[in-house]
């Protein structure tokens, strides 16, 4: 991706922008994904999902070899899910079901104000650089996802805290969500492929050279070299902090709709209001190969388990 910074909002010539909240989040038009694009266009798409960290498209209705075709242009795509498999026949394409985590968990959550945020796949190393989700079966109310700004989230710390947060790092890992147990699947899938990171807590963008305050709250489990207490309380305080609704955008899905996010600076959150509804809810989401996250001393994230999540090749 072409760097950009914020000091330098691009102009665009091929595609429309439309910002849909201050801090995050722009409907993009006037360009059809299911065709392969033009370099000018890929470009412009690029410089705008670094600017509003996540991009909207309306009326693309992508089969899943077009979605991996898209994908494509902007990088190398991974396995679907580096630990919980792929669509059959299309092993970069991970399906997000309503119902997939029911053959994983049992038991009631423990709900917080944080609950159910997070960045994709943080326990890897290298977690995804982007993620781009699709609408295909979309209920006719409700389901809606949300995104939250971690670039904004940073600067709203105070200066003081800033400069601590810089210096940590936190461990990333799979475990069940509060209050749940994890069923076999689970279980065995987590064991046959382990992913543990320590990642920084300010993660500085490779491309834009923007800090991020990257904390996932459903897989960054305590701060390396703090006291249990002293880890629990300052990420309850820095979860609650980057789920503010100034920091975050809601996003209504249709049929044909696509969610373009940048990784890197983004955390979000998938709906559970629709377990309340008998309504159907199907999307599909490829990822993008992501770099080793780097904090602003300059230190990179350290393996503590498993391998880096690598592009999909054919065998």
């Amino acid at each position: 991706m072409n760097a950009i910074t914020r000091n330098a909002i691009p102009t665009y010539q091929r595609i429309s922008v439309k910002p849909s909240a201050v801090h995050i989040g722009a409907e993009i038009s006037g360009v059809d994904l299911a065709r392969p694009l033009a370099s000018e266009e890929i470009a412009e798409i690029r410089a705008a999902l670094l600017q509003w960290k996540v991009i909207f498209f309306r009326d693309q209705h992508l089969s899943h070899a077009q979605h991996v075709a898209f994908g494509k242009q902007f990088g190398d795509l991974t396995l679907g899910h580096p630990v919980f498999g792929y669509e059959p026949g299309y092993p970069e394409v991970y399906s997000v079901g309503r119902d997939r985590f029911k053959s994983r968990f049992d038991g009631a959550r423990l709900v917080r104000p944080w609950t159910g945020w997070h960045t994709d796949v943080t326990a890897a190393i290298n977690p995804p650089a982007a993620s781009i989700l699709r609408g295909v079966v979309i209920p006719p109310y409700g389901g809606d996802t949300q995104w939250t700004n971690l670039v904004a989230a940073y600067h709203g710390l105070s200066p003081a805290l800033r400069a601590f947060v810089d210096t940590l790092q936190g461990e990333h890992k799979f475990t069940p969500p509060e209050g749940n147990k994890a069923k076999q699947e689970f279980v065995s899938k987590v064991a046959a492929t382990p992913l543990v990171s320590h990642h920084p807590l300010v993660r500085v963008h490779p491309e834009t050279g923007e800090k991020a305050l990257y904390v996932s709250p459903s897989f960054l489990k305590n701060i390396v070299g703090l006291h249990p207490r002293e880890s629990e309380q300052l990420l309850a305080l820095l979860f609650e902090h980057v789920v503010r609704p100034e920091y975050t955008v809601r996003f209504k899905w249709e049929e044909g709709s696509l969610a373009f996010w940048d990784n890197r600076s983004t955390a979000h959150l998938a709906p559970v209001d629709i377990y309340e509804t008998e309504f159907e809810r199907q999307l599909y989401r490829i990822t993008l190969v992501g770099d080793v996250p780097v904090g602003p001393d300059g230190k990179p994230s350290v393996s503590i388990e498993g391998e880096p999540v690598a592009a999909h090749s054919v065998e």
